[in-house]
């Protein structure tokens, strides 16, 4: 059972990976009521789909003539598959394409209780009814087009996925950037507070009792920078010389991090668009307020 040459374990790997895209994407578009390319990929494949199936089958060929063993092993395997999986994605791109915490029975947002039953169900239900007709079609395609349309399959794949990958890295590189922007952000927030402070101007300063959010803390240094431009106005000498040149700093700077901030989310390309737009339960734990501005400027920018 299962017993397979390569050619043909990469066919059904692209079958499967085909499919599971269907269905992700159909489910994903009801949901959001519009269409949506569900996926890391651009093209129509999910290779965690395809990967889960070869995974099952392989797994199930010790238990094939026990269902509930069969059971057992889908369950194991497909939930350690999806740990796994989105551990290496969560190191690679410091991004998440998928989150359980809003689930009961969940265990670090990586896998849930519900998937993993549904894991097992779907190994049965794949390798005593799917499966079969599936290999029949295989093998009624003759061995020499089979082996042409794998290799032509094999490189569109591969190219895609390139392009994906670079994309994901380069999306995890702004998102740094931006991450970088904030915390410059933060400490000339504070560096104003002192200069206001030391100005006898107590009344402006303003406590943080939590991190802001990257507008609220555009909006909260553009007011400190417009109070203490209102208070030279006012008096001339409230600030000398040489702090009135680090609070001009200050400003050229606050300056240069807004077009920055601005210049990230327009040079958004259309892959890295998309690969916002097509994961919608999609985050990122280390770049949390970031991500989030990103993808305010996908919505933004679509809707």
């Amino acid at each position: 059972m299962f017993h397979y040459h390569m050619v043909q374990w990469l066919f059904f790997f692209y079958f499967y990976s085909f499919c599971g895209w269907c269905f992700e994407s159909a489910y994903v578009s009801m949901k959001s009521n519009k269409l949506v390319n569900r996926g890391f990929m651009r093209g129509p494949f999910l290779p965690l789909y395809g990967s889960g199936a070869v995974m099952m089958f392989v797994i199930s060929m010790p238990f094939q003539d026990n269902v509930v063993l069969t059971y057992f092993a889908g369950c194991i395997g497909a939930t350690a598959l999806e740990y796994v999986t989105s551990i290496v994605m969560d190191a690679l791109f410091n991004v998440r394409y998928w989150d359980y915490s809003g689930k009961k029975f969940q265990f670090q947002g990586r896998i849930c209780l519900s998937s993993t039953i549904a894991w097992g169900f779907l190994t049965i239900w794949m390798t005593r009814l799917v499966h079969r007709p599936v290999e029949r079609m295989m093998y009624a395609i003759p061995p020499k087009i089979l082996g042409y349309v794998t290799f032509l399959v094999t490189v569109y794949i591969v190219a895609d996925f390139a392009l994906s990958f670079k994309a994901a890295l380069d999306l995890r590189e702004m998102l740094h950037k931006m991450q970088r922007v904030k915390d410059e952000m933060m400490r000339m927030q504070k560096r104003l507070d002192i200069i206001i402070a030391f100005n006898n101007e107590e009344k402006e300063q303003k406590s943080l009792e939590r991190e802001l959010k990257m507008d609220e803390l555009v909006d909260s240094i553009g007011q400190r920078l417009g109070s203490i431009k209102e208070a030279i106005q006012n008096a001339p000498g409230a600030y000398v010389d040489n702090v009135r040149d680090e609070i001009a700093d200050l400003r050229a700077r606050y300056n240069l991090y807004m077009e920055s901030r601005k210049n990230y989310k327009e040079t958004l390309d259309f892959y890295k668009r998309d690969m916002i737009r097509n994961n919608p339960g999609m985050n990122s734990e280390k770049y949390q307020d970031s991500f989030e501005e990103l993808k305010n400027a996908v919505t933004d920018k679509n809707g």
